[in-house]
């Protein structure tokens, strides 16, 4: 069996760890940054973070044309470190958070799936990151 090519994404958000934490796993904060781009939401966002705990996050077009769910079952959960889950198509995503002196570096491997070009998977899952960093460094949440 081919190995999957596995992609990582990147960044650092200046905040706590503690914060960053809560607002990567909490369903009420998934809803609001879960998203590539302001045509996409997350309506549904389910959390149960623990080794064999399931996780569900209901993806969709704000216009209704077409939406997926994002599911799969965590590996591994070591607070304020490390998140490794495997998804239902049976890729596997490993999410490390970083505690550093300004912030918090968070670095995401995931198994590439076959249906699409790598950049354009690389650029999606940086966008839903970027998307993250952008909401937890909002003074005002």
């Amino acid at each position: 069996m081919e190995t999957a090519k596995k992609i990582t994404v990147e960044t650092t958000v200046h905040i706590p760890v503690e914060t960053v934490w809560k607002y990567w796993t909490e369903p009420a904060h998934i809803k609001k940054w879960n998203n590539a781009s302001d045509e996409w939401h997350t309506p549904i966002a389910e959390n149960d973070l623990r080794a064999g705990g399931k996780f569900l996050s209901r993806m969709e077009a704000k216009d209704g044309s077409f939406g997926f769910d994002f599911s799969g079952i965590y590996d591994e959960v070591i607070l304020h470190e490390v998140i490794a889950y495997t998804l239902g198509d049976g890729r596997k995503v490993k999410i490390t958070f970083k505690g550093l002196e300004n912030g918090t570096e968070v670095i995401e491997t995931f198994d590439a799936e076959t249906s699409n070009p790598i950049e354009f998977q690389q650029q999606g899952w940086q966008a839903i990151l970027d998307n993250f960093k952008k909401y937890a460094e909002q003074p005002s949440i």
